[in-house]
């Protein structure tokens, strides 16, 4: 399998273990990602979720390979669509969620880590919203989810804009990452944790509910559907398709 589901005292860790794809994200491994929040939504034993990664890359986006097959907005909008609904459902988890960035995670994969409330990152690790070189924007709803959820719009946008790689560091002082660690991923997820121990998980499910109402009210879901729109119609541009095939190595069809 392309991915692990671990529920370990209170804890529920899902784990992308795709590495010939850089841990991308594949259908099987979407198909993995949303049996994971249906179990985080219903069972109440847990208190805290975590996103990660296998062999130090957290994740490297869509599957290309998958992808590239994807040639029109029409193609690609119910695709999208449904990545987009499985991070509104793991940003609106009840519960705490981590991304436990222990490696790269580029395009999709910062996507992801945004949709969560807390980025615990390596400092050896990268990472960067580089759609922007492939002809496209943010195809899951990430911007949306990273406007609403921070406020230093500047820093942001140049962000997104400048479609480059970001070291932990400047990640940190952007104010995305939320706390470094040097150990392995397992010590800096546990001292993280520890940190939050003082606190009931109940308590942390009603702090939670907060943020919730917040994105409802706001109507979070559908604006991140209308950031998919745009992506898909850049999506059957012949910049993004020659893009994707130079990436392959491939010429475009």
């Amino acid at each position: 399998m392309l991915f692990e589901i671990e529920i370990k005292e209170g804890v529920a860790k899902f784990i992308i273990n795709h590495p010939e794809r850089r841990n991308a994200m594949s259908r099987e491994v979407a198909n993995g990602l949303e049996s994971f929040l249906t179990e985080v939504e219903e069972n109440k034993e847990i208190a805290y979720a975590v996103i990660t990664g296998s062999e130090n890359v957290f994740c490297s986006g869509g599957d290309l390979v998958e992808y590239q097959f994807l040639w029109t907005a029409e193609d690609a909008y119910p695709v999208l669509c449904r990545m987009a609904s499985l991070l509104y459902r793991l940003a609106t988890l009840p519960v705490p969620v981590i991304a436990l960035v222990n490696g790269t995670a580029v395009g999709g994969g910062c996507e992801i880590a945004t949709a969560c409330d807390y980025r615990l990152m390596s400092r050896d690790a990268k990472a960067g919203f580089i759609q922007g070189t492939l002809g496209i924007t943010t195809a899951w709803g990430g911007a949306t989810l990273l406007f609403e959820k921070n406020c230093q719009h500047d820093r942001l946008l140049k962000m997104l804009s400048v479609a480059k790689l970001y070291n932990a560091e400047e990640l940190h002082r952007l104010g995305w990452a939320t706390e470094l660690y040097d150990d392995t991923a397992e010590e800096g997820l546990e001292q993280f944790l520890q940190q939050l121990s003082n606190v009931h998980p109940s308590v942390q499910r009603a702090y939670k509910e907060v943020a919730i109402r917040k994105w409802e009210t706001n109507a979070l879901h559908n604006r991140m559907i209308e950031e998919v729109e745009v992506c898909s119609v850049l999506w059957e541009k012949d910049c993004h398709h020659e893009a994707v095939a130079k990436f392959l190595g491939r010429k475009v069809k």
